[in-house]
């Protein structure tokens, strides 16, 4: 029997559908590989081209608005998370993203209401907890932050940025060997984190162990020598054990770095 002229039109259509859909993913696909890359201009123009293709796909504007924030276009990132989620308002992707951007640009307080929506959509998005209590935080709600990493934690016990976060939250309420054994963790997980070095050389400072310090800002400073607080803070240290030749060089080194704040030490104590 003849395909009648309704069926050809139906198998055409059809047809077209999927072609279409496979291309728009293909593009998307792409542009997630090059944002992986951080080759974030190849990654918008995969994503704008997927877009073209199929303009209500929800998870290229999120995809491509994470490459623009990536290159500090954070209004237009903006626009873009903001199309993801009116094409589709339980992408929980696109509210995280989202509420990274509004950290970026100070929103802490829309920040948090995002990332919440985000867990709303998927308690176990741990990056999303994550997101929140850097929010918190910079609103100086150091406790409630403490209660979002450590959920984050609990979700992925590898996540160093939490520990991390953790740790200077701890800091910041005093909790100078909490803060420890979270920096602890970020270097057993990633040895290389000079932030962790000296972070913990700051909380064993506070404890009073200069020497324990000054070991961590001398490894802060061999993974990255351009770390002009760390020269600072180790000749603080170095100066509370009495090597006053010793802190004024490191004070020195950490103005040559662009730390402005030591120039105060140098004026008091090595004249």
């Amino acid at each position: 029997m003849k395909p009648t002229y309704l069926y050809l039109l139906i198998l055409l259509i059809s047809l077209t559908f999927i072609g279409y859909s496979q291309t728009a993913k293909e593009y998307f696909n792409r542009g997630v590989e090059k944002l992986g890359l951080d080759n974030y201009n190849g990654a918008i123009a995969d994503f704008t081209k997927a877009i073209e293709i199929n303009p209500k796909y929800g998870d290229a504007y999120c995809g491509r608005g994470a490459s623009k924030g990536r290159l500090d276009d954070y209004s237009g990132a903006m626009a873009d998370y903001n199309k993801s989620i009116e094409i589709d308002p339980n992408n929980g992707d696109a509210y995280y993203w989202r509420g990274r951007e509004k950290t970026n640009l100070e929103d802490y307080r829309g920040a948090i209401a995002d990332f919440t929506k985000a867990i709303e959509i998927d308690p176990n998005n741990g990056d999303a907890y994550w997101g929140r209590g850097v929010a918190r935080v910079k609103l100086e709600d150091h406790k409630d932050g403490i209660v979002d990493f450590t959920k984050a934690i609990e979700i992925n016990p590898k996540d160093r940025d939490a520990y991390y976060s953790r740790g200077v939250a701890k800091g910041r309420l005093k909790d100078y060997r909490g803060a420890i054994a979270d920096y602890d963790k970020v270097i057993e997980i990633n040895p290389k984190s000079g932030d962790a070095y000296y972070g913990r050389g700051v909380a064993k400072g506070r404890l009073k162990d200069y020497r324990g310090a000054i070991a961590d800002y001398d490894k802060a400073i061999e993974i990255n020598p351009k770390k002009g607080n760390a020269y600072y803070s180790r000749g603080l240290a170095k100066f509370n054990l009495g090597q006053k030749e010793s802190a004024c060089m490191d004070f020195s080194k950490s103005i040559e770095l662009g730390y402005s704040k030591a120039n105060d030490e140098i004026k008091k104590y090595c004249q």
